[in-house]
């Protein structure tokens, strides 16, 4: 038998994918904590786009799960960024089951040219996406008025566009803390979003309201604090994370969503969009008795087999 000192242990490391709530006791300010590991790395590598467009969707894809954990909806949130610039578009979707899932539409050419142009150099926000936008959009569904806020893509990463959106908004006031990145070869995200709950100025003291603002300035400072290693460390509990940051503030950790990769695509839902179409259209893209057609999201490839009826 080998000595006790030559025996290693290997544990696997926490698989996290999830969205943490909690509140500070001490102020009216309530918060998230995101933590994303193989659903993140499972959208991206499905792709398999050059490393500084797998980092853009990745990005939209961790915001995607914290913006959609604000809202109580139930039916689809969507993120989508846009622009005239090599990346065309980066788009993901979470629904009120914590199903998420993203995809993005480069050109391959003009990414190369503006490689060459920078000589290599990292692109920004604007190289890549050129003149754009980013959209916030709740789809609940045909009886319900869909919300859509836009933001230009005024900032140095889609963290500082976000940050922007909701600077300039009426929305509840929001600092968010990201951080995403390929460690050990798989894309891993985690981040800390904390929000200041509106007080009625009419019902409570002048005191009481310029105490709130200590606390909301306070708490933004030490959210800032916060590092990329311990929102990407898979060892470090998120509860950890926010003790580090506000065990002086009295967090409080309440419920979490779990996230999980899941397409909505099915060769129903294929055999719907075909319906729509002319027969001749159908018609022109059958080969061999078969129409193979992939899910943008997901990357799956259906092979389907036309009925009389669409043809």
């Amino acid at each position: 038998m080998p000595d006790k000192e030559d025996t290693v242990v290997n544990f696997p490391l926490p698989d996290q994918n999830l969205i943490q709530n909690f509140i500070l006791e001490s102020s009216a300010i309530r918060g998230r904590v995101i933590r994303l590991g193989s659903v993140l790395d499972k959208i991206v590598s499905a792709h398999d786009a050059p490393e500084a467009i797998a980092q853009l969707m990745a990005e939209t894809v961790a915001l995607s799960a914290v913006l959609s954990s604000m809202l109580k909806y139930e039916g689809i949130f969507i993120l989508q960024v846009q622009g005239d610039g090599p990346v065309s578009m980066v788009v993901c979707d979470v629904n009120s089951e914590g199903h998420v899932r993203g995809c993005v539409t480069y050109n391959e050419e003009k990414y190369e040219a503006k490689l060459k142009e920078k000589n290599k150099k990292p692109l920004s926000l604007e190289d890549m996406f050129g003149t754009g936008y980013l959209a916030f959009t709740v789809d609940q569904g045909a009886h319900t008025e869909r919300y859509q806020g836009i933001v230009a893509l005024d900032g140095k990463n889609l963290e500082e566009c976000v940050q922007h959106y909701f600077e300039q908004s009426e929305q509840v006031e929001t600092v968010i803390r990201l951080a995403v990145d390929r460690v050990e070869d798989a894309w891993r995200a985690g981040g800390v979003m904390i929000q200041r709950m509106p007080l009625d100025e009419k019902d409570v003291q002048s005191e009481v309201v310029e105490q709130e603002e200590e606390n909301w300035a306070r708490a933004s400072v030490l959210l800032k604090t916060c590092k990329d290693e311990e929102l990407l460390d898979q060892k470090l509990h998120e509860n950890t994370i926010l003790l580090r940051l506000f065990h002086e503030e009295g967090v409080r950790v309440l419920d979490s969503t779990d996230l999980i990769a899941k397409c909505r695509c099915s060769e129903e839902r294929l055999l719907g969009i075909l319906s729509t179409m002319p027969k001749d259209d159908i018609a022109h893209i059958v080969e061999d008795g078969k129409i193979m057609m992939t899910c943008e999201f997901c990357k799956t490839t259906y092979a389907i087999i036309p009925s009389d009826e669409l043809l």
